[in-house]
């Protein structure tokens, strides 16, 4: 098992950028698929990113392709998500998640999940 944990939320204007990061403890991130994925109030849980074992591999939904940017420090056991040209439509409840196998952009694939971190863009 592993236990995710992200950090880096917070509030932005619109334009601006911010860094997550999802840290990981109990078993090594580099055994893992990890992906990136958010949730506005009343809508679905939407994906954002995935990143192959290695990292070397990334998948980005239409929506984030060209300003954000998925990368993994397996040294340090830890996931990172950066956000740039912040819009009011990425405001959402950031997670990051962890699955086996081949990446993917299916939220039911996945099989370990953060808490979640805030994201706010102000227009």
């Amino acid at each position: 098992q592993v236990q995710l944990v992200e950090s880096g939320g917070g509030l932005v204007q619109a334009g601006g950028s911010l860094r997550l990061s999802c840290s990981a403890s109990g078993r090594t991130v580099s055994s893992y698929v990890m992906g990136w994925f958010r949730q506005a109030p009343g809508k679905v849980r939407d994906f954002v990113a995935a990143l192959s074992r290695s990292g070397a591999s990334t998948l980005y939904a239409d929506s984030v392709k060209g300003r954000f940017t998925a990368s993994r420090d397996n040294a340090k056991n830890t996931v990172y998500l950066q956000m740039s040209s912040l819009k009011p439509e990425d405001s959402a409840v950031y997670y990051c998640a962890a699955k086996s196998g081949s990446y993917s952009y299916h939220v039911d694939a996945y099989d370990y999940w953060g808490q979640g971190t805030q994201v706010t863009v102000s227009s």
